[in-house]
């Protein structure tokens, strides 16, 4: 028999100096988007499953968990991933016309982790765009990527930069059945070219040769260069090597510490997502710390296909790797009815300071805080002074 303190696999409660660190995160990051016009929204926990997974493929719904609602009988899912809703948000309950910045935070559920060490209960911040299709907002979501990650104290960012549109462009003429597709698409992302080439034996030469060379086009800015003398000339390939340049020179300009390169075989999300993907590293990290790109089909099964661009992140995943602050220093004062004490304590922290009343019978046991100064009578009066 288990114990009943015992917590599911891969879940894990968040204690006082981790909790504090994502608390502190969440506001910076909110914040941060705030200052770029971005709303905060605060969608539901759980959904209708047929609006929580409408048009967001299988890998979706195999991560997320499902329920009746004993109230209606009907199917329930708890949401594994915040941007559907966001969606759903902007195409029938903002309903606006123009641009739409909106932003979010809460934690999501996964029926499995995404990797071996991963939880499965990520705190989920994003952002996204509505409305416009143009390049200003794929860049105006990673200038706010790249500032809230130097926010949260990461240095040596990596803007990993991709397009989904490339590899559809050298499929364009090959007809594959979703099953073959997804073992193409695989093939690619594991950079297997043994694979590829026997699945492309039968394809037509240029998207052959195409296919081939995807898994080599990974680098700085000459990969761009390599691109067009390699993959098929089509007007959607061009124009992708041509969002993928502007871009990089854009991020060069405004964030010159930031390294950005290309994987033009990266597939991840390639169900997902319809142009311009991006990904954020930084050195000692297993995964990237965001991801985002253009989604612009996301709102069709909404009756609204507006084009749209955003990240999402996990500030749990983020506080790991972020830089610890050093902690908060408070004051130590002690437990008593006297009137001017309390009155001095209310004003430190009004003042903004922690004021930590020890209790009667501990006053030798430790605190979380490190405590710094105390509150201590001299001469009738409560003075603030060093320890």
């Amino acid at each position: 028999m288990s114990s009943a303190w015992l917590l599911p696999e891969h879940i894990a409660d968040v204690l006082p100096a981790e909790a504090r660190r994502l608390e502190e995160l969440r506001r910076t990051l909110l914040e941060m988007a705030r200052g770029y016009g971005f709303e905060l929204v605060m969608p539901p926990l759980l959904e209708h499953i047929d609006s929580l997974l409408t048009g967001t493929g299988r890998a979706l719904d195999l991560r997320t968990f499902k329920l009746v609602d004993q109230l209606s009988g009907r199917s329930l899912g708890i949401r594994a991933d915040a941007t559907p809703q966001v969606a759903r948000i902007d195409a029938h309950l903002l309903n606006r016309q123009g641009v739409t910045r909106l932003c979010y935070c809460g934690p999501v559920l996964h029926t499995r982790p995404q990797s071996a060490h991963a939880t499965r209960e990520p705190l989920q911040l994003g952002a996204e765009i509505y409305g416009h299709a143009g390049l200003e907002a794929d860049l105006e979501v990673q200038d706010l990527a790249l500032d809230g990650l130097r926010a949260a104290g990461l240095k040596q960012l990596v803007l990993d930069l991709a397009d989904a549109r490339i590899v559809r462009g050298v499929l364009a003429d090959v007809v594959l059945d979703p099953a073959a597709l997804a073992d193409v698409v695989a093939a690619l992302a594991a950079k297997d070219v043994a694979a590829l080439a026997t699945m492309a034996q039968d394809f037509p030469a240029d998207a052959r040769a195409g296919l081939l060379a995807l898994p080599t086009l990974y680098g700085g800015l000459a990969v761009l260069d390599e691109a067009r003398q390699r993959l098929p000339q089509r007007p959607i390939i061009t124009a992708a090597l041509d969002d993928l340049a502007w871009l990089a020179r854009q991020v060069a300009k405004a964030h010159p510490d930031v390294q950005v390169g290309f994987d033009l075989a990266d597939m991840g999300g390639y169900a997902y997502y319809s142009g311009i993907r991006f990904a954020v590293y930084a050195p000692g990290a297993a995964d990237a710390l965001l991801r985002g790109g253009r989604y612009d089909e996301v709102g069709a099964v909404f009756g609204r296909n507006r084009p749209a661009v955003g990240f999402s992140t996990d500030l749990k995943m983020l506080a790991a790797c972020a830089v610890p602050e050093v902690r908060r220093t408070a004051i130590r004062a002690p437990w008593s009815e006297d009137a001017a004490l309390r009155s001095a304590i209310r004003r430190l922290r009004e003042q903004g300071e922690t004021v930590v009343c020890i209790l009667p019978g501990h006053e030798h046991e430790g605190e979380e805080f490190d405590c710094d100064r105390e509150l201590a009578a001299v001469d009738g009066h409560w003075v603030l002074r060093a320890l």
